[in-house]
């Protein structure tokens, strides 16, 4: 008997024993009565025991959604978290357990976030249970072939559900509008196409990388014993491994919106909608508060500022509501009209935005504000105080980064200022944060036909190749050999021809023709006339209009450029064709340039377009650095053809052009007596010669054309940084002008020397600024000799973030500093030499290349013995002289050095 006692009191503390504290963790912190663990493997645990309510909530959020999903993942979260209830060997039948145990269980899928829950009446056996199935579920499920294969058609009909719901359409297609880059902008059930098409390789591996304790928070929440609990987490949760890998961090933000979007959607059936979405901060932000206030003020019934004017007075909706919420990311809100029935579509949308970006006509109110806390606060406190609510509603604040944000968030609501809900009312709810939908109903849409792959395999099967071209005779691309080839001539008017037949791939042929027009006098104040005229000459001719030109031109296989330089004294036109076309091709040339419509609504749409290219360059660092720098260097009065024009004296010249003008231009200045015509490629050269003749022979014009003497400008050096503001890039111009041309005997160690600085992907410049330390996307530095004039600019430009220009101007002062103190290497100069000399190779091999310098050379009466000799003088270049040119002229505190961009 005694023995009997003795046997039942041990047993009695045996079972006290085990109902006692074992387990080993300890209070991380506590807020308002929800306590933080974390065992060792990572899991976050909080616990918010509430015995006023006999029941249980446990709910595991994960910190994975969609925007967590790459290419071709799309729906891939949501996916697998129907594939978590098609269990895992120890329990194959999830919801088949779910149902005999009594729990009301489920999971969702969020942008940031996916959570699996049940609530149930307290019962430690199912809590116990629970917990185990949620710890094996992690690491365990099944995920297989077999079962996507069964639970597609289920997704498949969600997806489908969604689909037919008006406003969940055209939120889709609004957040897809919004966000460029963010995967915010993709619709948590993914796209079809991926979906039905998912690889279950890729999905277990986003299951491997996301379902891991570490990654994830066990909230339980209502009637339990806590210290059972941990002991029951910790027997089930903490023998899971910590994950070896850690996913990646999110960076991707998009960047602000610069102007107002909108999008029409068109299905058939539902209720006209207006919606009206605005980027909002994250929902850890200080901001965010004033937002879930303002979505209050503006959408709640009946005092909300969009019920009472689009509902009450101007009866244009039938109701009004806002959708967003608190997301770890920058976020959005909507607000949502739907239309009364019979109310005009456009008036419910102008109503919608002019109400909601109205608070700086009309400020939040102190009423507004009390009424919008009052009722957040209330609706938290009743959040609260559901253990069933509360347990689920944190996972936002989980997914946000801290379970915490959620008591933060109602802190802030209660302390923010009028002044502050004001401030964020007119930087949020503003025009340019704007993205508008409408939603249609149709009853006929007109669509395009739905989008498909190609079978490529199938299409290529009716592919037959052409016979391949014959092989090109190799080209001698050489000076001497060029020169050899070359047929040189000059018409009776006193235009010279440089023809250079070869063959080439394609019967190619390239053309260029180029005038020298007028002089000092006959084309002052005439710069707009000028470029006005040669854009013109493609508009039509006497005896073809335009659409009969351009049907000509194609059938001749012309691609035509033309040119006019800012001053008007040279005009260029550059073209291809083939062999058989040739001569037809240079009719036509001959045509434009001779016999050009030059008429009324031309020259209007021409004008359009000189405008609008001038409002383009206003604002942009490249073309007001560019204006700046020219202007810097300007020595000509206003009306010279050399002058260099402001934006604004560019604007009344082209608003002043009339047609009378431009066809006055053209019959005084438009003529051959300078005039070079050169071609290469594979051609007729008799034949071509003989058509130069018959088209150009006789075209001369009353004034003869005078080059336009140039002269270097001794502008002391200048740093000008000037303001372009909301320009996401910014601009380094700079140039000096050296007081020389190409005959000059330092033109080669200048060449080779600017080449070293700044001219290729090896230069100082380059490698300092570009490859070390990653500042510019380009820069660079090189000098445009001049072929008459003393004056050869000698130049530098870097483009770069705006916030970098102290660095990129301090790497450029060192690198000029350094390469005047050390000079060039040996090695440097060997590794250029042969790096220049094959880029002149190259572009001797060039047929376009080659027929713009056979002209050149023509209008300076050289032939390629020129470029020969210029060739042995970069080969001869001792280090010595490239040094000494160095020094000799690259003074960077004589530049005009012009820096363009946002700087703040």
């Amino acid at each position: 008997m005694i023995r009997h006692h003795l046997l039942a009191t041990a047993l009695a503390l045996s079972l006290l024993a085990g109902s006692s504290m074992a387990h080993s963790l300890k209070p991380i912190t506590s807020v308002e009565g929800i306590t933080e663990y974390r065992l060792p493997n990572g899991l976050q645990i909080l616990l918010a025991p509430d015995d006023a309510k006999p029941s249980t909530t446990v709910n595991v959020t994960y910190r994975v959604g969609s925007k967590h999903e790459n290419y071709g993942e799309t729906g891939m979260a949501h996916l697998l978290e129907h594939l978590i209830f098609k269990g895992s060997p120890k329990t194959p039948d999830p919801w088949a357990e779910f149902s005999r145990r009594g729990l009301n269980a489920n999971g969702t899928t969020w942008f940031d976030r996916t959570n699996y829950f049940a609530a149930f009446a307290a019962n430690d056996a199912n809590l116990k249970w629970y917990l185990q199935w949620q710890a094996d579920a992690m690491v365990n499920s099944f995920i297989a072939r077999r079962h996507l294969d069964t639970e597609m058609t289920v997704v498949r009909n969600e997806m489908e559900m969604g689909e037919n719901n008006a406003e969940g359409v055209t939120t889709q297609r609004i957040l897809a509008a919004m966000y460029q880059w963010h995967n915010y902008g993709k619709d948590t059930i993914g796209a079809r196409s991926d979906v039905e098409n998912v690889n279950i390789q890729r999905l277990q591996a986003f299951y491997r990388a996301y379902y891991q304790p570490d990654n994830a928070t066990l909230t339980i929440t209502g009637k339990f014993k806590p210290d059972q609990v941990l002991d029951w987490v910790e027997q089930s949760f903490g023998k899971l491994p910590k994950s070896k890998q850690k996913p990646a961090p999110l960076y991707t933000v998009d960047p602000v919106q610069d102007g107002e979007r909108f999008l029409t959607v068109r299905r058939v059936g539902g209720n006209p909608l207006s919606i009206a979405a605005y980027h909002v901060p994250p929902g850890a932000h200080p901001d965010y508060a004033a937002i879930e206030l303002l979505n209050l003020i503006l959408a709640e019934a009946p005092s909300g500022r969009l019920h009472k004017r689009l509902v009450e007075e101007a009866k244009l909706a039938a109701s009004v509501r806002n959708f967003g919420v608190a997301l770890a990311e920058p976020g959005f809100s909507m607000l949502i009209a739907e239309s009364a029935p019979g109310a005009s579509q456009d008036a419910l949308n102008r109503e919608l935005v002019a109400v909601i970006e109205g608070f700086v006509q009309r400020p939040v109110t102190a009423q507004e504000l009390s009424r919008a806390k009052t009722r957040w606060l209330n609706r938290w406190e009743r959040s609260f105080t559901s253990p069933e609510e509360v347990g689920v509603t944190l996972s936002e604040s989980i997914a946000q980064g801290d379970w915490r944000l959620f008591f933060l968030l109602r802190d802030r609501i209660k302390a923010i200022s009028l002044n502050d809900v004001q401030r964020v009312a007119t930087e949020r709810f503003l025009p340019a944060n704007r993205t508008q939908a409408q939603y249609i109903p149709t009853e006929k849409p007109q669509r395009a036909p739905s989008p498909a792959m190609v079978n490529l395999a199938e299409q290529m099967q009716s592919f037959k190749p052409q016979p391949a071209a014959a092989p090109v005779p190799a080209f001698d691309a050489s000076p001497a050999a060029i020169d050899a080839k070359t047929r040189r001539s000059r018409l009776p008017n006193g235009m010279q021809l440089s023809l250079l037949p070869k063959p080439s791939r394609g019967q190619a042929v390239q053309g260029v023709i180029s005038l020298s027009l007028g002089d000092a006098q006959s084309l002052f104040g005439q710069q707009s006339v000028a470029q006005m005229t040669a854009a013109l000459l493609n508009k039509g001719t006497q005896s073809l209009d335009r659409e009969q030109l351009r049907d000509a031109l194609d059938a001749a296989k012309v691609e035509l450029a033309i040119n006019s330089s800012d001053s008007g004294e040279r005009l260029t036109l550059t073209w291809s064709t083939q062999r058989e076309q040739a001569p037809q091709a240079l009719a036509l040339i001959s045509q434009m340039l001779r016999q050009p419509r030059l008429d009324a609504a031309a020259l209007e749409e021409v004008r359009s377009q000189s405008l609008a290219a001038v409002q383009a360059q206003r604002d942009d660092p490249e073309g007001v650095a560019g204006k700046a720098l020219a202007a810097a260097l300007d020595l000509y009065p206003v009306g010279d053809a050399r002058h260099a024009r402001s934006f604004d004296e560019e604007v009344k010249d082209h608003k002043a052009v009339t047609v009378v003008q431009v066809q006055a231009f053209h019959k005084a200045l438009y003529a051959g007596q300078q005039a070079q015509l050169s071609m290469v490629g594979d051609f007729d050269a008799a034949a071509i010669e003989s058509a130069a003749h018959q088209l150009f022979g006789d075209w001369a014009a009353p004034t003869q054309p005078q080059h336009l003497p140039r002269q270097a400008s001794q502008a002391p050096g200048r740093l000008q940084l000037i303001a372009t503001p909301d320009k996401q890039n910014a601009m380094m111009l700079g140039t000096l002008h050296l007081p020389l041309n190409d005959e000059h005997a330092d033109r080669a160690a200048l060449a080779m020397a600017s080449y070293l600085v700044g001219g290729s992907s090896s230069s100082r410049l380059w490698l300092r600024i570009r490859e070390k330390e990653g500042l510019s996307y380009g820069v660079g530095a090189g000098i445009r000799f001049s072929d008459r004039d003393a004056v050869s600019p000698l130049w530098v430009y870097g483009i770069f973030a705006p916030q970098n220009r102290d660095k990129v101007e301090t790497a450029l002062r060192e690198e000029f500093a350094r390469a005047l103190k050390e000079g060039f290497s040996p090695r440097e100069l060997r590794e250029a030499k042969q790096a220049l000399l094959n880029d002149r190779r190259l572009a001797r091999a060039q047929d376009d290349a080659l027929s713009a310098m056979m002209v050149k050379q023509t209008e300076l009466a050289r032939t390629m013995a020129h470029e020969q000799r210029f060739d042995q003088a970069l080969d001869a270049l001792s280090l010595e002289q490239v040094n000494t040119a160095l020094r000799k002229y690259f003074r960077l505190a004589d530049f005009q050095l012009i820096f363009a961009g946002d700087f703040k």
